[in-house]
């Protein structure tokens, strides 16, 4: 059986991928390749406690935002 071309898979369809094949360990390195290069994340030193967030508004609004539920899904 061939795999897949990772390279013209999607962020999202690597993910999926990868969550359903966790054993194949060069569709992993192609996503955290693909997560490097896309470069779609927000860095931020580490916190020291809870209040930190307030110093992170983008931060709180991505997890705000991806964590509403879909399709009307509760």
């Amino acid at each position: 059986m061939s795999k897949p071309n990772f390279h013209a898979m999607s962020q999202k369809e690597l993910h999926d991928y990868v969550l359903a094949h966790r054993e194949d360990r060069e569709a992993f390195y192609a996503y955290v390749d693909k997560l490097h290069l896309e470069g779609n994340w927000i860095e931020m030193p580490a916190l020291q406690s809870e209040q930190d967030l307030e110093n992170y508004p983008q931060f709180i609004e991505r997890i705000r935002s991806s964590s509403e539920p879909r399709d009307g899904a509760v």
